[in-house]
Parts: C-alpha cells; structure tokens; sequence
C-alpha cells in the first residue's frame, strides 16, 4: 500500500526541500543545456574542420571514452570531497570546457577538447546522480525524476537556443559564450544550495571508499541493475536511430512523417519524468518499474505489429511513457543501495551501473543495426521486445525493494 506523505515539521523544512531539490536539478538542465549546444554546432565543426563521417565518427567517440574512464574515478572523488561540493566544481568545469571548442584550428585541438569535455562530463554524470540520491536520502522523498526531466528541458533549451544563434550568424564562439554565461550564472546561483560534503557519507564510509579498488563493489545487484540500464539506453537509442529509417523504408512514410517516431517518443519521455517522483513516491520503485516496463514491452509490441505508420508512431510514443522513468529509477535504487553498503557509497555504485549503460549507449544502435541486416528490423525489435521483458523480470526480483518507501516507514 502507498505510504502517506511524511509529515514536515514548519514551512522551513518545505522551503528547504523546494531548494534541494532545485538544487539537485540544476546540474542535469546544465548538462542538458551545453550538450545540446554542443550538438546543434557538429556540422559545422565538420564543416570547417574537413572531415569525412568516418573520421568524424572515430572523434565522437573520444569524449564517451574519456567519460567512461573519469567515471571510475568519480566514486573516490565523491567519498573524499562529497558529491555537492563536485558537482559546483564540474558544473563549472563543464562550462569552461564548451568555450574551448572555440579554440579549435585544427584536429588536434579538436581530439583533445572532446577528450576534457568527455572527462568533465564523465565525473559531473555520476556526480549529479549521487547528489540526488543524497537528496532522496536527506528529505525522504524522491527527486531523481525530475532531475532527469531537467535535463531534457535543458537539451531542449539548449537545441533551441543553438538553431537560433546560427539563424541569427553569430560564431561558434559567440554562440558557445552566450550559453557558458547561462550555465554559469544558473551554477552560481543555484551551487549554494546543494548539499554539503557530509550528506553522502560519515568520515569512517569516506576513508574506506578512498581505500578501495575500483574493482570493489561489482556483484550481482549491480550487475543486473546495468544490464537493465543498457537495455533501457539500447531501446532509447533504437528509437533515435532506426525509428525514422523503420517508418521511411518499412512502413512507406514520408520522411517528414518518419520523423515523428522520434519527436513523439521524446515528448513523452520527457512529459512522463516530470510526474515521475510523484508516481515513484505513492507507487514505490517496484510498482513503477512493473507498470513502467509493461507500458514499454507494450509500445514496442505495437510497433512491431505496426501495419502502417501511425499506428508505429503511437507505438514509439508509448515506448516513450514507458522508459521514461526507468533509468532515474534504476540509477536511484543503484545510489541508494551503494550508500547502505559498507565499502562503497553512491556514487561508488552508480559509477558502476553508469559504466554499464554507457556502453550500452555506445554500442546498442550499431549492435540492432547488424542484426536488422541479418533479420530485418521488425524481427530485431521483436528480439528486443521479449529481451527487455526477461531482463526487467530477473532484475525485479533482486533489485527493487523500495528504498525511499522503506526509510520513511
């Protein structure tokens, strides 16, 4: 049965939770923002750089790399320093870092600035998620939703503001200046009221993580909450991929309306992670996660029986509801059961599980787009269909006993 809402002793304890939760958000609408500036200005980069797609593609890899190995390291940094006291330093870090592709003349220098704005970005990914889950713990109610619905907004700020800076003619720079100015001044303002080093760990926890291998901690928990994670990430990056080529070459769309599998499947995405926390905190993470993952095994079962196109758009659409809520949720339970343990904190954890869905990011799209060679796309959808549901079962069982629910019982 849902638990009632935890009685708050004054209007101040409100207050404070209105500001931590802000707080907590502030760094994922950020990230959002300088990624999706970062994204809208590629073409040009290639553009003016004279590279090839093959070579393009080889220097997008560089910053998920370099993310993947800062990321190891954040667990250590976070039990030392605290996760708040990280994330004020990488939000910042992250900012500076975007205004330094305007110092690129060459390919040299454009390696080298996605490898720190990969690093940067590697360290602030785990940072920020370990700091709400400092939140959830301090005030006893879930915020990892609508962090994560931040940064969607933030993207979609930031693509916005990017389409209207190149309409307008301003430089790369002056573009990149603009957004930085914004992100800072949002760092500024909102990096006083995130939580202080203390709220992650005791002394004792922070020592001992500082000890510890960056192999401790991998078990079987952790495991399955990454594979879920990558099969989450697989299908988000399914539908950015192959939805339009789907609608297009197998369903007979226009381009213009093969392009709708997306837009409709972000929408709702991030619409859902807005009413996220509310149905996390009166359902409970095993509830939401069971009714999350039907909602998804159910949208991409009418896109695979999809006869026309609009039927596969409600479909993706549907998929959208049904993921939305799925990766806060696991990279909550992950935080949450990190900072119980007894030789690793949150941060420690989530590095772990970011780790495993990262590379599914990575990989996923290039993996569904062997086997849709081979099988064709419906079937591969199909494959991923009864994948995701299998995996989502086992993790159930193991992963989901309902943290916040428990602790304010």
């Amino acid at each position: 049965m849902p638990t009632s809402t935890p009685h708050l002793s004054s209007d101040s304890d409100w207050l404070g939770f209105r500001r931590a939760r802000r707080a907590a958000a502030a760094p994922f609408f950020i990230t959002g923002l300088l990624f999706a500036s970062y994204f809208v200005q590629i073409p040009s980069l290639k553009l003016a750089l004279d590279l090839s797609e093959g070579r393009l593609g080889v220097f997008l890899a560089l910053p998920i790399v370099s993310g993947l190995i800062a990321m190891q390291l954040t667990g250590r940094l976070v039990g030392r320093f605290g996760s708040g006291p990280l994330v004020r330093v990488t939000t910042l870090a992250l900012s500076l870092a975007l205004l330094a592709f305007a110092l690129v003349r060459d390919q040299v220098t454009f390696g080298l600035v996605l490898l720190v704005f990969g690093a940067v970005d590697g360290l602030i990914d785990i940072a920020m998620n370990a700091h709400a889950v400092a939140v959830e713990r301090a005030r006893h109610r879930p915020v990892m939703n609508s962090c994560h619905a931040a940064w969607s907004i933030g993207a979609a700020v930031g693509s916005l503001l990017g389409g209207a800076a190149i309409n307008a003619g301003l430089s790369l720079a002056q573009h990149f200046v603009l957004v930085a100015a914004l992100a800072l001044l949002v760092a500024l303002i909102t990096g006083r009221h995130l939580l202080p080093a203390h709220a992650d760990r005791n002394a004792l926890r922070r020592r001992s993580v500082a000890r510890a291998s960056s192999w401790t901690g991998w078990n079987s928990r952790i495991l399955l909450l990454g594979a879920a994670g990558v099969l989450v990430f697989v299908l988000s990056g399914v539908v950015g991929s192959w939805s339009g080529v789907f609608l297009h070459e197998d369903l007979g769309a226009s381009l213009s309306i093969a392009a709708l599998g997306y837009i409709c499947f972000s929408l709702c995405e991030a619409g859902a992670r807005l009413l996220g926390d509310r149905l996390h905190e009166r359902l409970g993470s095993s509830t939401l996660v069971r009714i999350s993952g039907l909602i998804a095994v159910i949208g991409l079962s009418i896109v695979v029986f999809s006869p026309v196109p609009g039927s596969a758009i409600a479909g993706f659409a549907i998929l959208g509801l049904g993921l939305s809520v799925l990766i806060p949720v696991i990279l909550s339970a992950a935080g949450h059961d990190g900072a119980g343990a007894e030789a690793a904190n949150a941060a420690a954890a989530l590095s772990k599980v970011g780790t495993l869905t990262y590379s599914g990011q990575i990989l996923g799209p290039m993996a569904v787009g062997w086997f849709a060679e081979a099988f064709e796309l419906r079937q591969t959808f199909a494959g991923l269909a009864l994948l995701f549901a299998a995996t989502l079962i086992i993790t159930l069982k193991r992963c989901f006993p309902d943290s916040i629910r428990h602790q304010r019982n």
